[in-house]
């Protein structure tokens, strides 16, 4: 086993979950090579069980870590990244060129959110003389967030990161949204070597925008993503078609169709298939609301990227067809706007953030639609426990937000096939290109029972060992 060496001394590898364990959100692991602390992705809980922990101290102690290798920009994976600079990190932070740009992007949006939520909720509370759970004011401001974004160190995949003599790090495709990638750490020298692999989110592939996830052969320690481990997806037609169907159902009841939406790739790819939708005449031409300014700051990112793009959309875009773009789209970038959509006379589809429904303009399109029978909310991405968008999913007859209470009368739909996350068949087919089990195979981001189920069927298929560690524990690798 490689050990790293600090003034001649034998170090142990060192890694410790700091978060995303046995839960979805919260993702960040700490590397140590005795030498370095290395942080893997810094982002938000979003459940509300786990909220606390983003106000919790960092440990360690921020300034003593010497760089940050994110995986990808979804907030759950570099949210909390202004808190930690916030807290004295001001070292590299390494990524590819669409996640820095797209972090940016997501990392200054969160903060004007918590910024507005936090004044709303004092105010409310005011009202109300009473006080709330959580701390009535921003997580990190948008002057945290702009000190974040000098840090970010881009990197293309493949590119060695030489961090010391005794440790380096590449940067793969995940497949899983635009940039994303999955993280090759090796340690020590010569033969005398220890490679660790944090595959981030793994995508399914078989998207209509990415390229497939990488392959590796062997590996001594894999930390891996389990989110639908032993779960299974519909197929892309199948999700497509369930789309359509939706949104005739709304149309032929004179209602709107909602789809809360992740503004990052889920936003890009609900735009691809509804402009397709509209080419093959599969359904009439309605409007459609793209609401979310940084929906569509994204947006531009994967024009500006066609790299990172399979080959299929590089030629759309080349050919000035791109699916990002259609006459029947209006993109709002402002409350004013936003605002607007609710007078739109007939039906429209209307696309914004959050996913989960956690914060973001749909909580305001939610509550214009979600009392009407004749409209259609749509889900199409996973809804963390606790969260509104979980809560709807599950059946709740009544749901409070922004502090009024609701009844749930539109159409609700959760499809899954549009999951950028591989299933439990796509996971074991990344697993199965190993060509010798590693040494450690980690599952630590699933629901518990999905967690334990996902153990029982890499056992059973490729007869490997699992573990699934516990928040803040420790191992030596």
């Amino acid at each position: 086993m490689a050990e790293a060496i600090v003034e001649g001394i034998p170090m142990p590898v060192k890694l410790t979950f700091l978060g995303a364990t046995q839960n979805v959100t919260g993702f960040r692991y700490l590397l140590e090579t005795g030498s370095m602390k290395i942080l893997i992705d810094c982002g938000l809980y979003r459940e509300r069980d786990f909220l606390h922990r983003n106000w919790e101290e960092f440990n360690p102690e921020p300034s003593s870590i010497d760089a940050v290798f994110l995986t990808h920009a979804h907030l759950d994976h570099c949210g909390l990244l202004p808190r930690l600079v916030k807290k004295g990190f001001n070292k590299p932070i390494y990524c590819t060129r669409p996640t820095a740009e797209i972090a940016a992007i997501s990392l200054l949006d969160a903060a004007k959110m918590q910024e507005e939520d936090a004044a709303f909720k004092k105010k409310r509370h005011e009202r109300e003389g009473r006080k709330g759970p959580h701390p009535e004011m921003p997580l990190y401001t948008s002057d945290d967030a702009k000190a974040t974004i000098p840090l970010f160190s881009p990197v293309d995949y493949g590119e060695r990161v030489q961090l010391g003599p005794d440790l380096s790090a590449t940067l793969y495709n995940a497949g899983h949204v635009l940039g994303s990638a999955m993280i090759k750490f090796v340690i020590g020298s010569g033969t005398d070597v220890e490679t660790v692999i944090f595959s981030g989110d793994i995508g399914r592939g078989n998207d209509p925008i990415l390229e497939h996830p990488a392959l590796f052969d062997s590996a001594d320690c894999v930390v891996m993503e389990s989110t639908y481990g032993g779960l299974l997806h519909g197929t892309e037609e199948q999700a497509a078609h369930q789309l359509v169907q939706a949104i005739y159902h709304a149309i032929k009841a004179g209602g709107n169709v909602v789809i809360p939406s992740y503004v990052f790739e889920r936003a890009q790819d609900m735009l691809n298939y509804i402009n397709g939708f509209f080419l093959e005449q599969k359904i009439p031409p309605l409007p459609v609301f793209l609401d979310s300014s940084s929906a569509v700051d994204i947006t531009d990112v994967f024009s500006r990227h066609p790299e990172y793009l399979n080959q299929n959309v590089r030629e759309m875009i080349a050919a000035g067809h791109s699916p990002f773009e259609f006459p029947q789209l209006t993109r709002v970038v402002n409350a004013e706007q936003s605002k607007a959509i609710a007078d739109v006379k007939g039906s429209s589809i209307i696309i914004a953030g959050s996913g989960m429904a956690t914060g973001g303009p749909i909580k305001h399109h939610l509550i214009n639609n979600i009392t009407s029978p004749e409209n259609s909310i749509i889900f199409v991405g996973y809804q963390a426990p606790n969260t509104l968008g979980r809560r709807i999913v599950d059946g709740d007859k009544e749901v409070r937000i922004l502090g009024q209470n609701y009844p749930v009368r539109a159409h609700i739909e959760k499809i899954d096939g549009f999951s950028a996350h591989a299933d439990n068949d796509e996971l074991i087919k990344w697993l199965s290109a190993f060509k010798l089990p590693p040494k450690r195979l980690m599952i630590p981001n699933s629901e518990p029972a999905t967690a334990q189920q996902f153990e029982h069927l890499v056992a059973q298929k490729l007869g490997w060992q699992v573990e699934i560690p516990d928040y803040g524990h420790q191992y030596t690798l």
